[in-house]
């Protein structure tokens, strides 16, 4: 599921849940805010940085029934409240360091062969 915001990005949903589901208070979700528009932006900044809002995406624990999409309140882990338009229920981490490397493993052997005795 998807949704395109204020600046034609798009957000990406959790799968578990259809849109039109209601999430129950007190579950984890995550919410997505604009902190700084991007006319707001220092003049500083590179040009491809200057042309984005600055965003953040926090987790946290629901505090009324909602929907994906709607604004909503959480409370993070450290005990903060904050407000966001809510994009994913139970979200979860979705990076990896990438595909195997035998150059890297190689590298290895060698290290270990070279500091078997010390």
């Amino acid at each position: 599921m998807s949704r395109v915001n204020a600046y034609n990005q798009v957000i990406f949903f959790s799968m578990k849940k259809e849109v039109n589901d209601m999430i129950e208070k007190s579950k984890l979700v995550q919410i997505y805010k604009i902190i700084l528009p991007r006319n707001n932006r220092a003049s500083n900044l590179p040009v491809d940085t200057k042309g984005v809002p600055f965003e953040m995406r926090v987790k946290g624990k629901l505090l009324k029934t909602a929907n994906i999409g709607d604004t909503v309140e959480i409370i993070t882990a450290s005990n903060r409240c904050e407000t966001g338009i809510l994009i994913a229920f139970e979200p979860y981490y979705a990076h990896n360091f990438g595909h195997y490397v035998q150059a890297l493993e190689d590298i290895k052997n060698i290290i270990l062969s070279e500091t078997e005795e010390l």
